[in-house]
This record gives structure tokens, sequence and C-alpha cells, in this order.
């Protein structure tokens, strides 16, 4: 089977069209592509699960969200999408606590909206993953040290 290829002659041809497009290395300042507008959404906590405390989530990229998921004794609800994992804690889970990059604190569990979905489903009524298992797991694999303030220690001698 033959194809035939449309030729245009150069006499109707667009000057616009002969001329390639400039190239630019990745390095220049005008490579710089726009960051994509993110709107932001709320994790929806499902339906029979108790939210008495708040929510908040935490989040880390996706590339250790395996690991954490495997390695935590309680798991609440979790959800991924292509580039974050997020777990459920209870509101002001980072009260005196700074989570360590890359993980990410999203109060009211409000996240950049990247069309996360539910990967998993407590086994009961709790939707909270506990949040100093996860702060310590975090910690562990991002290998910063635990840190958080003690409280002051007083003497009556």
């Amino acid at each position: 089977m033959l194809r035939s290829i449309r030729v245009i002659p150069r006499a109707l041809r667009s000057p616009e069209a002969s001329v390639p497009a400039p190239r630019r290395s990745p390095d220049s300042p005008r490579f710089q592509a726009r960051p994509r507008e993110l709107g932001a959404t709320r994790l929806a906590v499902p339906v029979g699960l108790h939210t008495g405390l708040g929510c908040d989530a935490v989040g880390v990229p996706a590339r250790f969200g395996f690991k954490i998921l495997s390695r935590l004794p309680a798991k609440g609800c979790v959800y991924a999408d292509s580039d974050w994992w997020w777990w459920l804690v209870p509101a002001g889970s980072d009260h005196d606590l700074t989570w360590p990059l890359p993980a990410c604190y999203a109060p009211g569990a409000e996240i950049p909206d990247r069309g996360p979905r539910l990967i998993h489903h407590p086994d009961g009524t709790s939707p909270y993953t506990p949040p100093i298992p996860l702060y310590l797991l975090v910690c562990q694999l991002t290998g910063i040290a635990p840190s958080w303030p003690a409280p002051p220690v007083g003497s009556s001698l």
C-alpha cells in the first residue's frame, strides 16, 4: 500500500512555518515552566467514621508511602495521588511539633487538588492514624532526628 504525501510548494508556504521555533536550555530563565495552578480539596472522610477530634492531614511524597503504611501499627484513612500520600490525623497534631521536610502538614485536611483517592480504609470506626508513630516513621525515613520541646522542669526543694 502506497501513501501519498502532500507537498506544498515553497512559494505557498508561510515564512513563519519554515523557520523553526528557537529552543531554549532548561537552565534558561525564560524556559521556566509555569506551575499549574492547583485548587484545594478537603479529604472526604468515609461515611460511618467518627471525626469528633477534627481532621488534619499529613502528606509525604509517594516514594515514602508504602514504607510508612507497612510499618505503622495502626492505620487510619490513607489517601494517595500520583505524587503524595496523605494520612488523616486528629486536628492539632502539629501542636509543639515540627513535621520534617519533605512532609507536609495540612490543617483541616485541605490539600492540593491532584485527585486523591482513598487507598486504605481503617478497620474500626476511627479515621485517624496515631500521629506520634507516624511522626517517628517520617523522621526515620527522612533521616531527621525527632524533636519536640521538653516541658519546663521545676524544683521544689
